[in-house]
């Protein structure tokens, strides 16, 4: 730096060139959002605060020892100008021109060089933690003036005053309270923050929890509390419920809450909110803002990636001193920390709700009920926590009423040790899933099959593999074994059989992958299966949702040949051969099972063959 003397009490400091060069970078570049000068600034205000704090606490020998510690923001909408004040710990001249008249002491150089290797293009990642944030005012104003005085009772005022460009003068002044004031005038560009509610919501956004009450044209605005930073036994509902509001800017109270202290090799604080309820858009919201981020009370982002994205309907705070940022505080770097955070966070919140599904089981049905259809998509994404979340998955099952749930652990207990399955099947609705022909043999010996009527289970249930090794397991794709109450003097002979499977095959040709003998069927006389490769029924319905062009798999046509109307076809078979009348009826047959299966083409078609047949029905 070189100084020129100006009068007696005013000199003229001017910038080194490098020094010039981070400026402007500052000022034109570096921060997204221009509001974030007064965020920075506050914290400025803060740090100086909380420095005569603790000077306080040992040496009581300053200037107005017993004055509220507090900020002040005069805001004058006609003449668009800020001041920005506290009482604090003040500077000396010394100061203003080692914080104030150097940019980033440390590491500048390099930081230029790196920005020329680049091209002259700018990566927040590059530029580390330099103490410039006083300098983003530049972004909204052409002149700083900062005016300070050292808490020391014999110390000397000062005036810095810059144009964020060449230099910068620093003069003697009176001022008898000790601590600093920032003035500025708006760029016109900038003079929305001339207003009151442009200031309010920008300190509530960033800046609502900084240690000191922040007062703007006299009134308090920070009114919430950092609640997160006291005990859990002294803080109230209510509190915590007001709270929860204020984050989330919901207007019911949560449903539960979680609150963190972690200390150790990672350091955070953190309050977790469940919401009572689930917004209409719960699997449409990707962004969906969730936690937000802190570093010592000061906002940092709403969207830091602190929680997989299957609990991003959770809200609530996390506050740490251990997180490195940027010098623009507003993308934090590519850090451990974050992610042993949001590692330790996400197992925290994984024990909470096993216990409050232990609990309280209503209060966990209504979780899963609101929840669950975002939820479980963690159970095929989260690999690392995936034996924490399927015992907390529920589902509605054969064995339950509707609208009740079942567990995986209670499936298996059930199901006993012979049981190598979890059987599942999938449909739009319980109710047409309770009338699907393949779940008969498993109604019939009792056996529970899990209904898959959400459609995030096809996304989740085929890709689990297994629970304590027993294998999910379509019921359209089990081997099933032969029912030991059969009655052998049902069954069509092997002749007739081989003979009616062909006219089967024959008619329907192309259509199917392969017509069989079933053995799950009791009272319907045919159904439609998976083939070898076939998707699950619901699957392959979304994936024609998402693509017209998507090409459906054969099925397999099951026939049941215990049932009369198969072995009246049987009879016609073998009396007359393949007619017109009995192709028509194997046409019908297996229309229907499409029709069952929400899979019919062609209505009109099969509508008219019905009409040919209750003509013949009725013939005289």
């Amino acid at each position: 730096m070189s100084a020129d003397t100006i009068s007696e009490q005013t000199q003229s400091y001017e910038f080194k060139a490098e020094m010039k060069q981070l400026l402007n970078l500052i000022i034109h570049s570096l921060y997204t959002h221009p509001e974030v000068f007064l965020r920075e600034l506050v914290s400025n205000s803060s740090d100086a605060l909380n420095k005569v704090r603790f000077r306080k606490l040992t040496d009581t020998n300053i200037i107005d020892p017993d004055d509220e510690l507090r900020i002040d923001i005069k805001v004058d909408k006609e003449e668009q100008t800020i001041e920005i004040s506290d009482n604090g710990i003040g500077m000396t001249q010394e100061d203003l021109v080692s914080r104030l008249g150097t940019i980033a002491s440390s590491g500048t150089l390099d930081f230029i060089k790196n920005i020329k290797k680049e091209d002259g293009k700018i990566d927040a990642n590059l530029i580390g933690q330099f103490g410039v944030g006083f300098y983003s005012v530049f972004m909204v104003t052409e002149e700083v003036t900062v005016e300070t005085r050292n808490a020391e009772n014999d110390s000397q005022a000062f005036r810095w005053i810059s144009f964020g460009e060449d230099n910068f003068t620093i003069e003697e002044i009176e001022k008898e309270k000790r601590g600093t004031s920032i003035k500025f005038k708006l760029k016109e560009e900038y003079k929305e923050f001339a207003e009151d509610w442009k200031i309010n919501s920008t300190i509530q956004k960033y800046s609502n929890f900084v240690d000191f009450p922040v007062y703007v044209n006299d009134e308090k605005v920070n009114t919430v509390d950092a609640i997160w930073q006291r005990k859990k036994d002294d803080i109230t509902d209510e509190e915590y419920n007001e709270f929860y509001k204020f984050v989330s800017g919901d207007f019911s109270d949560p449903s539960e809450r979680l609150h963190i202290n972690i200390e150790g090799n990672i350091n955070f604080k953190a309050i977790v909110y469940l919401p009572e309820n689930a917004p209409p858009t719960l699997l449409s919201q990707e962004n969906q803002k969730s936690l937000h981020l802190y570093s010592n009370r000061v906002f940092i982002q709403d969207d830091a990636d602190l929680l997989p994205d299957y609990l991003r309907f959770l809200k609530g705070v996390v506050d740490t001193e251990d997180l490195p940022l940027n010098v623009s505080r507003e993308v934090t770097q590519n850090s451990p920390v974050l992610a042993k955070i949001k590692n330790i966070l996400t197992k925290k919140i994984l024990d909470w709700l096993t216990d409050l599904a232990n609990k309280d089981s209503d209060k966990y049905t209504k979780f899963y009920k609101n929840f669950g259809p975002l939820f479980k998509l963690g159970s095929n994404s989260d690999f690392t926590n995936k034996e924490k979340i399927l015992p907390l998955l529920r589902f509605e099952s054969t064995n339950t009423k509707n609208g009740e749930f079942t567990d995986l652990e209670a499936y298996i207990t059930k199901a006993g040790e012979e049981q190598k399955e979890i059987f599942y099947v999938s449909g739009q609705s319980r109710e047409s899933l309770e009338r699907n022909p393949n779940l008969e043999y498993f109604k019939k010996n009792e056996i529970e099959v899990l209904l898959l009527i959400d459609p995030s289970d096809v996304f989740t249930v085929p890709y689990l593999g297994a629970f304590k090794e027993k294998l999910f397991t379509p019921i359209d794709k089990a081997d099933i074994k032969d029912s030991k109450e059969e009655n052998e003097e049902n069954k069509i002979e092997d002749e007739q059989k081989g003979s009616l499977i062909k006219v089967f095959k024959d008619t329907l040709q192309d259509k199917i992958e392969d017509v069989i003998e079933s053995k799950r069927l009791v009272d319907s006389p045919v159904t439609l299966v998976s083939g070898k490769q076939g998707l699950d029924p619901q699957m392959e319905k979304m994936m024609k949702m998402m693509d017209k062009n998507f090409q459906s798999s054969k099925k397999i046509l099951e026939i049941n040949l215990s049932h009369p109307l198969i072995k009246n076809l049987s009879k016609m078979n073998l009396e007359s051969g393949s007619t017109v009348d009995l192709r028509n009826a194997i046409e019908q047959l297996y229309e229907s099972a499409q029709l069952l299966e929400g899979e019919l083409q062609n209505p009109a078609e099969f509508v008219s063959r019905i009409y040919s047949f209750m003509e013949k029905a009725t013939e005289n």
